[in-house]
């Protein structure tokens, strides 16, 4: 987890608020949250309990079949709130393209089947976005356009528990639930509609529908040429290198994608068309850029007065830079365009008040000059001083326990990365009865110095006057396998207040005491060690995690094939197990 909120308020006009793997905008009472999830809008009186809806979908059956009827307001003011359900469906036909086409038969088709009212499904939601995907890519020829092809239409939906569900016996996730459930059989009705052509768009008034064909009470249309485009009941020539051919009506996107913007007449520059469906690029086109802003993000747009900057598009205010300071002009995206006093290196931010760096706090880090904020490491993790400049020098500093059973490992906190300064861990390892430990040491790093401030000590108990089977404090990068010296082991890793280094990971298996003299056989033997084939696998971990694997449990022998180890183990490894493991179960022959 990043906490997002502390990189410039996570862009938050008010309030941010971390949450796990991601973060949230939140606004103070008499705001709510603007479309862009970043900016807060002034309520005007209090808010009504069951807001208009925005969208409606409204889902008939009559002669055995469903249609559906999706009726969109023409405001965009759109507002997100804590008890929104969202949900995704995809619905795919097999043949068709992306267009919206206007439909004659919308309005004559609802009024004959309004009066059913029992096989009458409708559903009111706060949100909803549209996007068309092809199954196959279109590269610029125009006769292409009328290629069957699979298309798929995307819906995503946002509708709000309404608080009239909440009473005393059905509380806020009850009245939820209930609307899920609710939800759920709106959309299989939708679903079967879309497969059989029988899904309708209303966008302010004008009726359009995504049908992959042409709806059979429709008059047979005449085919046009190549390059030509049915334009209401003729065709005409497709001019210009624009995306989209618009007229009266309806609109033909040759990009495989829409959203259906419900725009204000500054959106729709033509009289007749008020409304539009608006591809997705122009969509964005729409929005205001870095360092400006607008009442709701979108054009036309304002810069960013002097003193002021935004690093983000859509966005309907401007940040001050603070202090008193200004910009060098206006239209600002960044915070490094205000005139600081001073730049701050890297590790350090800039403080409006004071106008001073100051060095970024343990636990946070800043990469960039000239920044007013610092970053919060990730997780559990921090640092180990102040004034740090990356994220690597976030380290996790849990370490420890009690350890038993038949396998496991130890590691030094935040391994692979550096282990942290002035750190200490300890581990006990309590086997079961009857069961010794062995321990492998693939590599350990450790700084190297004289004063061994840095060290890793494995003895039978904290006393320092108690057995010691392991200790040091140096980088050692060949393996070493060997038993405890002990039935437990107590394990302590130190480091000093300035020192770090990569640390080690060191597995252990925990073995029946029957098998002592075998292991010990085997560990002492400098063979083991010899060749550069067998101190590789001391350091596999795949491979060691099948030796320990059948050293803890022997009937696993019979897991693995003669091929498998074969393939797994050298001929020289299996060699030398072979003629100790032969000695010990046949120690007359």
């Amino acid at each position: 987890d990043i906490n997002e909120c502390s990189i410039n308020n996570g862009g938050c006009q008010q309030l941010c608020v971390n949450t796990l793997g991601d973060y949230e905008c939140l606004c103070h009472s008499n705001y709510k949250l603007h479309w862009n999830k970043k900016d807060c809008v002034e309520t005007k009186g209090p808010l009504p309990d069951n807001p208009s809806p925005k969208v409606l979908l409204h889902c008939i059956k009559s002669g055995g079949s469903d249609r559906c009827f999706l009726s969109c307001s023409s405001d965009v003011q759109i507002f997100s709130d804590a008890s929104a359900i969202k949900i995704s469906v995809t619905f795919k036909l097999n043949e068709g393209k992306c267009s919206l086409k206007k439909t004659e038969m919308f309005q004559e088709g609802l009024e004959q089947m309004i009066p059913e009212r029992h096989n009458s499904v409708m559903e009111s939601f706060q949100y909803v976005n549209l996007t068309c995907s092809s199954g196959k890519k279109i590269h610029g020829a125009l006769s292409r356009l009328t290629a069957t092809r699979a298309i798929f239409i995307t819906a995503d939906f946002e509708l709000e528990t309404s608080q009239k569900e909440v009473t005393d016996t059905c509380d806020v996730r009850c009245a939820r639930k209930k609307t899920e459930k609710r939800f759920r059989k709106t959309i299989r009705t939708l679903r079967k509609t879309v497969s059989r052509d029988q899904f309708r768009v209303r966008v302010s008034g004008t009726d359009h529908e995504v049908a992959r064909k042409a709806l059979k009470l429709s008059e047979p249309q005449q085919s046009c040429g190549v390059g030509q485009m049915h334009m209401g009941n003729r065709c005409e020539e497709l001019t210009g290198t624009s995306v989209c051919v618009s007229c009266t009506g309806y609109i033909v996107c040759m990009k495989f994608y829409m959203l259906l913007a419900f725009s204000s007449e500054t959106l729709a520059p033509s009289s007749q068309v008020k409304r539009r469906a608006v591809a997705l690029w122009g969509f964005r086109s729409y929005q205001c850029s870095p360092g400006e802003h607008s009442p709701d993000g979108f054009k036309p747009c304002l810069p960013c007065p002097l003193g002021t900057y935004q690093p983000e598009a859509g966005r309907v205010s401007c940040f001050p830079c603070g202090g008193g300071l200004t910009t060098r002009h206006s239209g600002a995206s960044l915070f490094q365009d205000c005139e600081t006093k001073v730049q701050c290196s890297p590790g350090h931010f800039y403080n409006t008040t004071t106008h001073r760096c100051i060095r970024c706090a343990v636990g946070t880090y800043q990469p960039e000059f000239g920044q007013n904020y610092c970053v919060s490491c990730p997780g559990n993790t921090t640092t180990d001083f102040d004034g740090s400049t990356n994220i690597t020098q976030c380290k996790n500093r849990q370490c420890g326990g009690e350890l038993g059973d038949y396998t496991g490992y130890i590691e030094s906190p935040n391994y692979p990365g550096d282990y942290p300064a002035n750190t200490e861990c300890t581990w006990n390892i309590n086997p079961p009865p009857k069961r010794r430990i062995l321990i492998v040491v693939p590599e350990i790093f450790l700084p190297i110095e004289d004063e061994c401030g840095d060290y890793l000590v494995m003895r039978k108990s904290s006393s320092s006057n108690s057995v010691t089977t392991y200790e040091t404090c140096q980088t050692y990068e060949r393996p070493i396998a060997f038993t405890s010296r002990s039935k437990k082991l107590w394990i302590q890793f130190k480091s000093n207040e300035g020192n770090s280094a990569k640390g080690f990971q060191v597995p252990y298996v925990t073995y029946d005491e029957d098998y002592q003299e075998l292991i010990e056989d085997i560990v002492r033997d400098g063979r083991l060690y010899a060749s550069e084939n067998h101190q590789e696998i001391l350091k596999d971990k795949k491979l060691i995690k099948a030796l320990f694997d059948v050293l803890a449990h022997p009937q696993n022998y019979f897991k693995y094939t003669a091929q498998e180890s074969r393939e797994m183990f050298p001929r020289s490894f299996i060699r030398l197990l072979r003629s100790k493991v032969s000695r010990f179960l046949r120690p007359y022959k």
